[in-house]
């Protein structure tokens, strides 16, 4: 019979005992629980009477054998405590009773106001830690106070001091207690951020992050960086240096076309000005458009000639037997200077000069001081004007041998020359 209806024997079997003891009342079970007391009196006539699970469950009509082994089980390890029935759902949140009311003016009055207004105090600061970086107060930044806080206050208390349900709270609770699958992520951000001195934005840390092995997607990078308050600075702008006609103005012969296919075939040059401690340092750096690298630099106190004709002499001397340069400027004075057009012809240099007026036609360079006067200037403090120095000096070191650029297929200036164009 059980084959043809398709069960298993054991079930068959079970229901002619049930049919044996019920009658057909067996059969039309609902959904019921059961108290202590008679599942004791199931348990204590199995050992009594010795009959089996099967046949038990038939003679007390519960629907399967199985109940009365669970039940014999928790009675053996924990007593007939785990035999009580137990409340479904979520717990109650609410006490089973209140505290009676304070009489003003008594000690404990006083006690619980002077609690309340220790709470009052200590929540802002907690939330203005947890927040510095943030920017905006967040339900998360909340749950996480309250959770600092709660060994030394009652969290129903300090819900109403941060103006949030209970329920919210507790939901971020057991949030707060899980495994942050971005947690090594984010510490890599923080590294590589504060290796650059905040100089990369999620674009650059995204790579750099693919180099040390995580590799994720640029959106998500900057959301991560978002949520723990990172940001690179905005660009200024620069020093201007043209004063009219002073000596001859030479043609656009570089015409924005910024792409060298070797070194020493075309540079770019211009002078920018930093005012800082009360005082103005003037830089006036050569960049080979090859590879983008500073190849020769100034810094002094005014923008005279001497400026620009020391960094030019430094830049000669990078020059090869065979090699033909054009070097490119705006129409500053100092590039209208005969000393400084009689030292190019001497060297085989071929002038260059934006039209007037169009910084985009020198778009490099410009782009150059953009990135220094964001990345150095105006990210960190400086103690002297001598501290500045130093710390230009190191940037223009750093950008040339760390900073990685999309166009050198991410290397740095220095191994992008080394790396790929000696091998060529």
């Amino acid at each position: 019979i059980a084959e043809d209806i398709g069960v298993h024997h054991s079930v068959l079997s079970a229901w002619v005992r049930l049919y044996e003891h019920q009658g057909k009342s067996a059969f039309a079970k609902s959904y019921t629980s059961y108290s202590t007391q008679f599942k004791m009196d199931v348990l204590k006539y199995i050992n009594e009477t010795g009959t089996s699970f099967v046949e038990t469950a038939a003679i007390f009509n519960l629907s399967s054998s199985g109940m009365i082994r669970n039940w014999q089980r928790q009675f053996e390890q924990d007593g007939i405590d785990a035999l009580k029935t137990k409340k479904k759902g979520r717990p109650s949140m609410k006490k089973e009773s209140k505290k009676p009311a304070l009489i003003e003016g008594s000690v404990e009055a006083l006690q619980a106001k002077i609690e309340r207004l220790e709470m009052e105090n200590a929540y802002p600061k907690k939330v203005e830690c947890f927040s510095s970086n943030a920017g905006k107060i967040t339900n998360k930044i909340k749950a996480q106070v309250i959770f600092e806080l709660k060994h030394k206050y009652e969290v129903v208390n300090l819900v109403v001091v941060a103006d949030m349900k209970r329920s919210t709270y507790y939901y971020w609770e057991k949030r707060l207690n899980q495994v942050d699958k971005y947690e090594k992520v984010k510490e890599g951000i923080q590294e590589i951020f504060h290796e650059h001195k905040g100089r990369y934005g999620h674009r650059r840390i995204t790579k750099e992050l693919e180099k040390r092995g995580f590799k994720h997607d640029k959106k998500t990078i900057n959301s991560l960086m978002n949520k723990i308050g990172i940001k690179c600075l905005v660009r200024m702008k620069k020093y201007r240096s043209y004063k009219g006609n002073v000596g001859r103005i030479a043609p656009n012969v570089l015409n924005r076309d910024f792409s060298a296919e070797k070194m020493n075939q075309k540079w770019v040059t211009d002078v920018t000005e930093f005012h800082l401690i009360g005082e103005k340092r003037y830089l006036s750096p050569v960049l080979d458009l090859c590879n983008g690298e500073i190849i020769a630099y100034t810094v002094m106190k005014r923008p005279a000639y001497q400026l620009v004709g020391d960094m030019l002499d430094q830049a000669i001397e990078r020059l090869q037997p065979g090699d033909q340069v054009t070097l490119h400027s705006d129409q500053g004075w100092h590039y209208q200077m005969k000393r400084y057009q009689k030292t190019l012809e001497q060297h085989q240099i071929k002038q260059s000069m934006s039209r007037k007026g169009n910084c985009l036609d020198n778009a490099v360079i410009e782009n150059f001081f953009g990135l220094l006067k964001s990345e150095l200037l105006y990210l960190q403090e400086f103690e002297s004007i001598e501290h500045f120095e130093r710390e230009l000096a190191d940037y223009i070191h750093y950008y040339n041998h760390k900073r990685m650029k999309a166009k050198l297929k991410d290397l740095s200036p220095v191994e992008y020359r080394t790396q790929v164009l000696n091998v060529a």
